[in-house]
């Protein structure tokens, strides 16, 4: 373990000496520890996580191309080349990068990686338009945040995906479903990845937390209750995913480290079929939490 373990190392250390084309690093309060190094591992089958230590990145691999799931921070995107190449995989057969959504911690480096791989890029329409634009729509629970610090680089033709569709990239599918709520194009993305003939269903859950920039409202926002009643469904839709293995866009909400750090005895420990249940309760308890903070303050500026 310990050989193996110096020569990931040392591969990681190669990687970051390439030159890598990324944007401008973005500046934000968490930015430095998101943005931390993390080494990159297998999770499950084809299933790999190459992302930073409070960002999550997602590979999937095949002979024919392999698809990424987010592109965390602007700055994250040398550290998600390295992170593949330390693997033994190549960014340049990335053939697809799709989005959970249109915020600068997880669209940040895509332009970069895109511009790396001429990989496809996919979003759904309201998630295309946000990173298309370089910022959050204004239906968005944080536009109001403003620039720059909403801000990220630009990505030119993505494409919009629907709901409930699958994309391929030679044998591997992934599906899109919306969870709008955190934000109006929330998607979240399943497949399957096999490892020694056992196959399971993989989940990468999209934030479901009900963060907003100052003003806004889940509970008035003049749209007849739409928006609330979207972000009620897509904690139902996470809640009824078929789910062995849960991952999600902040490491953290899926106990990353925890399971890291526990032994490889009697199982793997990414395997909890009860983890999206889990996480819907949680995001509905917080959903609660919100509008009853909203019940008890006297709306004072308009939502919109």
């Amino acid at each position: 373990m310990l050989v193996g373990a110096v020569v990931l190392a040392c591969a990681l250390s190669a990687s970051n000496a390439r030159s890598f084309p990324s944007d401008p690093p973005k500046v934000c309060d968490s930015c430095a520890e998101w943005n931390a190094t993390r080494e990159p591992f297998r999770i499950y089958g084809n299933t790999y996580y190459v992302g930073t230590g409070g960002l999550s990145a997602i590979l999937l691999t095949a002979d024919a191309g392999h698809i990424l799931v987010d592109g965390a921070l602007p700055q994250s995107a040398p550290r998600i080349d390295a992170s593949i190449r330390a693997l033994g995989f190549r960014t340049e057969d990335v053939r697809l990068i799709v989005n959970s959504h249109a915020h600068f911690d997880h669209s940040g480096g895509i332009a970069a990686l895109q511009k790396a791989s001429g990989a496809v890029v996919a979003a759904s329409a309201p998630g295309a338009r946000a990173i298309a634009a370089g910022e959050p729509t204004p239906d968005d629970p944080q536009h109001a945040f403003g620039s720059p610090f909403n801000g990220f680089p630009r990505v030119k033709d993505v494409r919009v995906v629907a709901d409930g569709e699958t994309l391929r990239v030679g044998d591997l599918a992934i599906t899109a479903h919306r969870t709008p709520g955190h934000t109006p194009g929330g998607t979240s993305w399943t497949w399957r990845s096999c490892e020694s003939g056992r196959c399971l269903d993989v989940v990468y859950a999209d934030s479901l937390s009900a963060v907003s920039a100052p003003g806004f409202r889940y509970s008035g926002i003049g749209d007849g209750g739409r928006y609330l009643a979207a972000f009620r469904r897509s904690i139902a839709t996470i809640a009824g995913l078929p789910c062995d293995v849960l991952l999600a866009p902040h490491p953290g909400s899926f106990g990353l480290d925890e399971k890291l750090g526990r032994p490889m005895v009697g199982g793997n420990p990414w395997v909890d079929r009860g983890a999206c249940r889990a996480y819907a309760d949680t995001a509905a308890r917080g959903l609660d939490r919100r509008l009853a903070e909203e019940s008890a303050t006297p709306s004072v500026t308009p939502a919109r």
